[in-house]
């Protein structure tokens, strides 16, 4: 903690990561939106494919819904969309979720946590979180991939993007966009982040972990995992 953040414990003393979480996101929302308000342009051109791939095997389940979670600005919420996904967009930040639903009008969006999903069970066709699950500290990372689990309909997919590389790190960052903020990013490999999907239930599909571009500065992992379907497939 820097000694300017110790003189303003609005937002760097919160105890529980959510409420730090939810506070950092809120500060900087109007500016993140502006930096990341087009996904589909932004992204690279491998990202956009796995994102399809991940709709094709989401379909399959209409009209059971995704949850994009993590939605922030709401861009791949609409992305998903614009494939002919049902799909809803859940995020932790009120603000965020505010300017989401101003830019996509058409699309739903609500405030929640990924660590407790208020759905009932096997309601999702699909889960989507993009770069959401950097901010779980390790020993919430079990529960959240159950809730995952409980959420999904048999043989539902889920798609995580995260940053990664050959060891565990964690960055703390107390300034971003300008603004006083107090957020924690866990950077995990892969085999740990499946580690703990197979503990959740969670059977893995596909890994792809590919090399950092432009301004990236950690390579990228994506994991396609799914429940099971009842009876095995």
């Amino acid at each position: 903690m820097t000694a300017e953040n110790s003189q303003n414990p609005s937002i760097a003393e919160y105890a529980d990561f959510l409420e730090a979480t939810r506070a950092s996101y809120d500060a900087i929302a109007p500016a993140y939106t502006d930096r990341f308000s087009d996904w589909s342009a932004d992204s690279a051109p491998l990202d956009r494919s796995l994102v399809t791939a991940f709709a094709e095997l989401a379909r399959e389940h209409a009209p059971a819904p995704v949850a994009d979670l993590g939605s922030g600005p709401g861009s791949v919420t609409a992305h998903l969309d614009a494939l002919g996904t049902p799909v809803f967009g859940v995020d932790l930040s009120p603000r965020m979720v505010a300017l989401a639903r101003r830019a996509h009008p058409g699309l739903r969006f609500h405030v929640g946590s990924m660590t407790a999903l208020d759905l009932p069970d096997e309601t999702l066709g699909g889960i989507l979180a993009l770069y959401s699950v950097i901010h779980i500290p390790d020993d919430h990372l079990p529960a959240t991939f159950a809730e995952f689990q409980r959420v999904l309909r048999p043989g539902a997919p889920v798609l995580l993007a995260f940053q990664s590389g050959d060891s565990e790190d964690r960055l703390h960052m107390s300034e971003r966009f300008g603004q006083e903020i107090a957020l924690d990013y866990y950077w995990r490999t892969p085999d740990t982040v499946i580690e703990h999907l197979g503990d959740a239930g969670l059977r893995l599909h596909a890994r792809i972990v590919r090399e950092p571009g432009g301004e990236e500065k950690r390579p990228r992992a994506f994991l396609l995992a799914e429940k099971p379907a009842a009876g095995g497939r």
